[in-house]
Protein backbone atom coordinates (compact mmCIF):
# COMPACT_ATOMS: atom_id res chain seq x y z
CA UNK A 1 0.00 0.00 0.00
CA UNK A 2 1.11 3.17 -0.36
CA UNK A 3 1.87 6.31 1.47
CA UNK A 4 -0.98 8.17 -1.18
CA UNK A 5 -3.08 5.17 -0.41
CA UNK A 6 -2.65 5.27 3.14
CA UNK A 7 -3.38 9.15 3.62
CA UNK A 8 -6.80 8.59 1.81
CA UNK A 9 -8.16 5.26 4.12
CA UNK A 10 -11.55 6.66 5.55
CA UNK A 11 -13.53 3.43 6.32
CA UNK A 12 -16.23 3.99 3.43
CA UNK A 13 -16.61 7.72 5.17
CA UNK A 14 -17.85 10.11 2.43
CA UNK A 15 -15.98 13.70 2.88
CA UNK A 16 -17.61 14.92 -0.64
CA UNK A 17 -19.16 18.70 -0.89
CA UNK A 18 -22.88 18.09 -0.43
CA UNK A 19 -24.10 22.10 0.74
CA UNK A 20 -24.14 20.89 4.16
CA UNK A 21 -21.52 22.47 6.68
CA UNK A 22 -18.95 20.10 7.81
CA UNK A 23 -19.64 21.74 11.71
CA UNK A 24 -22.87 22.62 13.20
CA UNK A 25 -22.85 24.11 16.06
CA UNK A 26 -26.51 25.21 17.64
CA UNK A 27 -26.89 27.14 21.05
CA UNK A 28 -23.99 25.76 22.76
CA UNK A 29 -23.55 26.18 26.24
CA UNK A 30 -20.90 25.22 28.74
CA UNK A 31 -20.93 26.15 32.59
CA UNK A 32 -18.67 24.69 35.36
CA UNK A 33 -20.10 24.69 38.60
CA UNK A 34 -18.05 26.83 41.87
CA UNK A 35 -18.16 24.05 44.52
CA UNK A 36 -17.38 25.64 47.98
CA UNK A 37 -17.13 23.59 51.48
CA UNK A 38 -16.12 20.26 52.90
CA UNK A 39 -19.33 18.67 51.21
CA UNK A 40 -18.60 20.70 47.24
CA UNK A 41 -21.78 22.17 47.56
CA UNK A 42 -22.33 23.89 44.06
CA UNK A 43 -22.91 27.51 44.85
CA UNK A 44 -22.85 28.70 41.53
CA UNK A 45 -21.64 28.52 37.88
CA UNK A 46 -18.65 30.14 35.72
CA UNK A 47 -20.77 30.53 31.84
CA UNK A 48 -17.86 29.92 30.38
CA UNK A 49 -20.07 29.75 26.41
CA UNK A 50 -23.64 30.71 27.24
CA UNK A 51 -25.72 29.63 23.85
CA UNK A 52 -23.11 30.26 20.87
CA UNK A 53 -24.02 29.40 17.22
CA UNK A 54 -21.54 28.99 14.41
CA UNK A 55 -21.13 26.61 11.53
CA UNK A 56 -17.87 25.75 9.79
CA UNK A 57 -17.81 24.55 5.91
CA UNK A 58 -15.53 22.14 4.00
CA UNK A 59 -12.30 23.87 3.46
CA UNK A 60 -12.86 27.18 5.40
CA UNK A 61 -11.29 28.70 8.26
CA UNK A 62 -13.64 30.75 10.44
CA UNK A 63 -11.57 32.21 13.56
CA UNK A 64 -13.01 32.56 16.83
CA UNK A 65 -11.57 35.44 18.25
CA UNK A 66 -11.83 37.88 21.68
CA UNK A 67 -10.11 38.44 25.25
CA UNK A 68 -8.83 36.43 27.26
CA UNK A 69 -11.39 34.38 29.16
CA UNK A 70 -14.04 34.78 26.63
CA UNK A 71 -15.07 31.32 25.93
CA UNK A 72 -12.49 30.40 22.95
CA UNK A 73 -10.53 27.66 23.99
CA UNK A 74 -13.87 25.72 26.13
CA UNK A 75 -15.48 26.33 22.61
CA UNK A 76 -13.30 24.30 20.70
CA UNK A 77 -12.80 21.73 23.44
CA UNK A 78 -16.65 21.50 23.74
CA UNK A 79 -16.58 20.64 19.58
CA UNK A 80 -13.81 18.31 19.60
CA UNK A 81 -16.20 16.83 23.28
CA UNK A 82 -13.04 16.67 25.18
CA UNK A 83 -15.13 18.31 27.51
CA UNK A 84 -18.75 17.42 27.40
CA UNK A 85 -21.36 20.24 27.44
CA UNK A 86 -23.73 21.66 29.35
CA UNK A 87 -26.60 22.13 26.55
CA UNK A 88 -27.02 22.66 22.77
CA UNK A 89 -25.85 20.69 19.41
CA UNK A 90 -22.72 20.01 18.02
CA UNK A 91 -23.44 18.39 14.27
CA UNK A 92 -20.12 16.72 12.78
CA UNK A 93 -20.62 15.67 8.97
CA UNK A 94 -24.73 15.72 9.63
CA UNK A 95 -23.70 13.19 13.07
CA UNK A 96 -25.25 14.94 16.08
CA UNK A 97 -22.31 13.93 19.07
CA UNK A 98 -23.96 13.65 21.74
CA UNK A 99 -25.47 10.77 19.94
CA UNK A 100 -22.47 8.76 19.52
CA UNK A 101 -21.44 5.88 21.70
CA UNK A 102 -18.46 6.16 23.07
CA UNK A 103 -16.96 3.66 19.71
CA UNK A 104 -18.34 5.68 17.17
CA UNK A 105 -17.58 8.68 19.14
CA UNK A 106 -13.66 7.07 19.19
CA UNK A 107 -14.01 6.27 15.54
CA UNK A 108 -15.33 9.81 14.24
CA UNK A 109 -11.91 11.36 16.14
CA UNK A 110 -9.93 10.24 13.77
CA UNK A 111 -11.62 13.08 11.53
CA UNK A 112 -11.33 16.24 14.18
CA UNK A 113 -8.02 16.75 15.63
CA UNK A 114 -6.54 19.85 17.51
CA UNK A 115 -3.28 21.41 17.62
CA UNK A 116 -2.23 22.66 21.29
CA UNK A 117 -1.12 26.54 22.35
CA UNK A 118 1.89 25.46 23.84
CA UNK A 119 4.66 23.09 21.48
CA UNK A 120 6.22 22.78 24.79
CA UNK A 121 3.53 21.09 27.39
CA UNK A 122 1.63 19.35 24.52
CA UNK A 123 4.29 17.11 23.90
CA UNK A 124 5.41 14.25 25.92
CA UNK A 125 8.71 15.13 27.04
CA UNK A 126 9.88 11.16 27.18
CA UNK A 127 8.66 10.20 23.55
CA UNK A 128 10.21 10.44 20.56
CA UNK A 129 9.28 12.23 17.80
CA UNK A 130 7.94 8.49 15.94
CA UNK A 131 6.30 7.80 19.04
CA UNK A 132 4.08 11.29 19.67
CA UNK A 133 3.53 11.21 15.88
CA UNK A 134 2.15 8.17 15.74
CA UNK A 135 0.26 7.89 18.43
CA UNK A 136 -2.73 8.39 16.76
CA UNK A 137 -2.48 5.62 14.11
CA UNK A 138 -1.72 3.54 17.10
CA UNK A 139 -4.50 4.28 18.73
CA UNK A 140 -7.21 3.68 15.59
CA UNK A 141 -5.00 0.26 14.33
CA UNK A 142 -4.28 2.26 10.98
CA UNK A 143 -1.92 0.12 9.00
CA UNK A 144 1.30 -1.62 10.39
CA UNK A 145 4.23 -1.48 11.96
CA UNK A 146 6.04 -0.58 8.54
CA UNK A 147 3.43 1.13 7.25
CA UNK A 148 2.66 4.17 9.90
CA UNK A 149 6.44 4.32 9.85
CA UNK A 150 6.45 5.22 6.64
CA UNK A 151 3.66 7.10 7.18
CA UNK A 152 5.39 8.96 10.17
CA UNK A 153 8.41 10.25 7.93
CA UNK A 154 5.84 11.32 4.77
CA UNK A 155 4.10 13.54 7.64
CA UNK A 156 7.93 14.93 8.89
CA UNK A 157 8.78 15.87 5.93
CA UNK A 158 5.22 17.37 4.70
CA UNK A 159 5.61 20.24 7.89
CA UNK A 160 9.32 20.86 6.95
CA UNK A 161 11.34 18.41 9.08
CA UNK A 162 12.81 14.92 8.35
CA UNK A 163 13.59 11.07 8.66
CA UNK A 164 16.82 11.96 10.66
CA UNK A 165 14.17 13.29 13.53
CA UNK A 166 11.99 10.39 14.38
CA UNK A 167 14.79 9.68 17.34
CA UNK A 168 14.73 12.79 18.60
CA UNK A 169 12.81 14.00 21.96
CA UNK A 170 11.05 17.24 22.41
CA UNK A 171 13.90 19.22 24.12
CA UNK A 172 16.37 18.68 21.35
CA UNK A 173 13.71 20.46 18.97
CA UNK A 174 13.07 24.66 18.87
CA UNK A 175 9.50 25.98 19.63
CA UNK A 176 8.82 26.28 16.20
CA UNK A 177 9.69 22.70 15.49
CA UNK A 178 7.82 21.49 18.43
CA UNK A 179 4.59 23.28 17.01
CA UNK A 180 5.38 21.58 13.49
CA UNK A 181 5.63 17.79 14.99
CA UNK A 182 2.08 18.91 16.49
CA UNK A 183 1.31 19.59 13.22
CA UNK A 184 2.29 16.54 12.11
CA UNK A 185 0.64 14.60 14.97
CA UNK A 186 -2.90 16.01 14.02
CA UNK A 187 -2.38 15.42 10.75
CA UNK A 188 -1.46 11.62 10.97
CA UNK A 189 -5.02 10.35 11.22
CA UNK A 190 -6.28 11.96 7.82
CA UNK A 191 -8.76 14.83 9.67
CA UNK A 192 -11.34 16.58 8.16
CA UNK A 193 -11.16 19.29 10.53
CA UNK A 194 -8.52 20.90 13.13
CA UNK A 195 -8.90 23.32 16.08
CA UNK A 196 -6.01 25.44 15.96
CA UNK A 197 -6.37 26.54 19.86
CA UNK A 198 -3.79 29.20 19.88
CA UNK A 199 -1.86 27.49 17.64
CA UNK A 200 1.28 30.57 16.76
CA UNK A 201 0.90 32.35 20.34
CA UNK A 202 3.64 31.01 22.10
CA UNK A 203 6.02 31.72 18.83
CA UNK A 204 8.12 34.18 17.77
CA UNK A 205 6.89 36.70 15.16
CA UNK A 206 9.38 35.22 11.86
CA UNK A 207 8.49 31.63 13.24
CA UNK A 208 4.44 32.34 13.58
CA UNK A 209 4.30 33.21 9.77
CA UNK A 210 5.96 29.69 8.82
CA UNK A 211 3.81 28.33 10.71
CA UNK A 212 0.87 30.10 9.65
CA UNK A 213 1.85 29.43 5.63
CA UNK A 214 2.40 25.96 6.52
CA UNK A 215 -1.43 25.46 7.66
CA UNK A 216 -2.61 27.18 4.57
CA UNK A 217 -0.51 25.18 2.21
CA UNK A 218 -1.94 22.45 4.08
CA UNK A 219 -5.05 23.23 3.93
CA UNK A 220 -5.28 24.01 0.21
CA UNK A 221 -3.36 20.50 -0.51
CA UNK A 222 -5.45 18.18 1.91
CA UNK A 223 -9.20 19.96 1.94
CA UNK A 224 -8.84 20.90 5.51
CA UNK A 225 -11.16 22.64 7.55
CA UNK A 226 -9.98 24.65 10.57
CA UNK A 227 -11.68 26.16 13.67
CA UNK A 228 -8.97 28.77 14.67
CA UNK A 229 -9.19 30.01 17.66
CA UNK A 230 -6.68 32.82 18.58
CA UNK A 231 -6.85 36.72 19.84
CA UNK A 232 -4.03 37.87 17.61
CA UNK A 233 -6.23 39.98 14.92
CA UNK A 234 -3.60 40.63 12.31
CA UNK A 235 -3.29 36.70 11.92
CA UNK A 236 -7.19 36.28 11.76
CA UNK A 237 -7.06 38.76 8.74
CA UNK A 238 -4.39 36.30 7.35
CA UNK A 239 -5.59 33.08 7.42
CA UNK A 240 -9.46 33.26 7.99
CA UNK A 241 -12.57 33.40 5.48
CA UNK A 242 -14.63 34.56 8.30
CA UNK A 243 -14.66 36.10 11.52
CA UNK A 244 -16.51 35.06 15.22
CA UNK A 245 -16.21 37.72 17.78
CA UNK A 246 -16.64 36.25 21.28
CA UNK A 247 -17.42 38.59 24.37
CA UNK A 248 -17.95 36.91 27.66
CA UNK A 249 -19.40 33.32 26.48
CA UNK A 250 -21.36 34.98 23.35
CA UNK A 251 -21.02 35.80 19.83
CA UNK A 252 -21.54 39.15 19.45
CA UNK A 253 -20.92 39.33 15.59
CA UNK A 254 -19.83 37.03 13.07
CA UNK A 255 -19.01 37.97 9.29
CA UNK A 256 -16.35 37.71 6.59
CA UNK A 257 -13.02 38.71 7.52
CA UNK A 258 -12.62 41.56 5.00
CA UNK A 259 -16.00 42.87 5.41
CA UNK A 260 -15.64 42.63 9.23
CA UNK A 261 -12.17 44.65 9.28
CA UNK A 262 -13.37 47.10 7.07
CA UNK A 263 -16.87 47.80 8.17
CA UNK A 264 -17.03 46.21 12.04
CA UNK A 265 -20.97 46.77 13.41
CA UNK A 266 -20.35 45.69 16.90
CA UNK A 267 -19.04 48.30 19.31
CA UNK A 268 -16.87 45.20 20.96
CA UNK A 269 -15.60 44.54 17.69
CA UNK A 270 -14.88 48.27 16.57
CA UNK A 271 -12.59 48.27 19.96
CA UNK A 272 -10.72 45.23 19.07
CA UNK A 273 -10.09 46.63 15.66
CA UNK A 274 -8.86 50.24 16.73
CA UNK A 275 -6.10 48.08 18.95
CA UNK A 276 -4.36 46.06 16.48
CA UNK A 277 -1.03 47.76 15.58
CA UNK A 278 -0.63 49.42 12.10
CA UNK A 279 2.72 49.18 10.16
CA UNK A 280 1.40 51.26 7.14
CA UNK A 281 1.19 55.14 8.31
CA UNK A 282 -1.57 55.57 6.22
CA UNK A 283 -3.75 52.98 7.95
CA UNK A 284 -3.37 55.00 11.18
CA UNK A 285 -5.17 57.87 9.12
CA UNK A 286 -8.47 58.40 10.38
CA UNK A 287 -8.28 55.97 12.22
CA UNK A 288 -10.02 56.41 15.97
CA UNK A 289 -8.95 54.65 19.02
CA UNK A 290 -11.83 53.14 20.83
CA UNK A 291 -10.88 52.94 24.86
CA UNK A 292 -13.07 50.51 26.82
CA UNK A 293 -13.42 51.35 30.66
CA UNK A 294 -13.19 48.72 33.39
CA UNK A 295 -12.42 45.20 33.59
CA UNK A 296 -13.97 42.53 31.68
CA UNK A 297 -16.86 41.18 34.17
CA UNK A 298 -16.67 37.52 35.82
CA UNK A 299 -17.88 34.93 33.57
CA UNK A 300 -19.56 33.80 37.19
CA UNK A 301 -21.91 36.67 37.47
CA UNK A 302 -22.46 38.63 33.80
CA UNK A 303 -24.46 41.69 33.60
CA UNK A 304 -27.43 41.89 32.76
CA UNK A 305 -29.36 42.27 29.44
CA UNK A 306 -26.11 43.27 26.61
CA UNK A 307 -22.59 41.80 28.78
CA UNK A 308 -20.81 44.42 26.69
CA UNK A 309 -22.96 47.54 28.13
CA UNK A 310 -20.46 48.20 31.24
CA UNK A 311 -17.57 48.61 29.19
CA UNK A 312 -19.51 49.73 26.04
CA UNK A 313 -18.27 53.61 25.04
CA UNK A 314 -22.45 54.06 22.57
CA UNK A 315 -23.98 52.12 25.69
CA UNK A 316 -27.83 53.69 26.77
CA UNK A 317 -30.11 52.46 29.45
CA UNK A 318 -32.04 50.02 27.79
CA UNK A 319 -29.00 47.84 27.01
CA UNK A 320 -28.50 46.60 30.34
CA UNK A 321 -32.72 45.83 29.96
CA UNK A 322 -32.30 43.96 26.57
CA UNK A 323 -30.65 40.25 26.12
CA UNK A 324 -29.74 40.46 22.47
CA UNK A 325 -29.79 37.92 20.06
CA UNK A 326 -28.06 37.57 16.80
CA UNK A 327 -29.84 39.47 13.82
CA UNK A 328 -28.91 39.29 10.50
CA UNK A 329 -27.55 42.45 9.09
CA UNK A 330 -27.23 41.33 5.20
CA UNK A 331 -23.97 40.60 3.09
CA UNK A 332 -23.17 37.39 4.94
CA UNK A 333 -23.04 38.70 8.18
CA UNK A 334 -24.83 38.78 11.76
CA UNK A 335 -24.74 41.10 15.10
CA UNK A 336 -25.68 40.76 18.52
CA UNK A 337 -28.72 43.39 18.42
CA UNK A 338 -27.35 47.04 19.88
CA UNK A 339 -29.02 50.24 20.03
CA UNK A 340 -26.60 51.57 17.35
CA UNK A 341 -27.78 49.65 14.29
CA UNK A 342 -30.87 47.58 15.55
CA UNK A 343 -32.73 50.10 17.46
CA UNK A 344 -36.46 48.92 16.78
CA UNK A 345 -35.48 45.89 18.89
CA UNK A 346 -34.93 48.52 21.83
CA UNK A 347 -37.61 50.72 21.30
CA UNK A 348 -35.10 53.50 20.40
CA UNK A 349 -36.17 54.74 17.27
CA UNK A 350 -36.80 58.48 18.35
CA UNK A 351 -33.76 58.20 20.60
CA UNK A 352 -31.49 57.26 17.75
CA UNK A 353 -32.66 59.66 15.74
CA UNK A 354 -31.96 62.41 18.03
CA UNK A 355 -28.30 61.62 19.21
CA UNK A 356 -27.76 60.86 15.03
Amino acid sequence: MSTVDYLDLRNGQSSDADGQPLLQVEGLVKHFPIEKGILRRTVGHVRAVDGITFDVARGETLALVGESGCGKTTTGRVVLRLIEPTAGTVRFDGQDLSELSADELRKLRRRCQIIFQDPYSSLDPRWSTADIVAEGLTIHGMGDRQQRLDRVVGLLEKVGLSAEDLEKFPHQFSGGQRQRIGIARALATDPDLIVCDEAVSALDVSVQAQVLNLLRDLQVELGLSYLFITHDLNVVRYVADRVAVMYLGEIVELAETETLFTDPQHPYTKSLLSAVPVVDPDEAVGRERVHLQGEVPSPSNPPSGCRFHTRCPVAVTECAQHDPLLVSLGKNRQAAECAQYTPEAFGLEAHVEENA
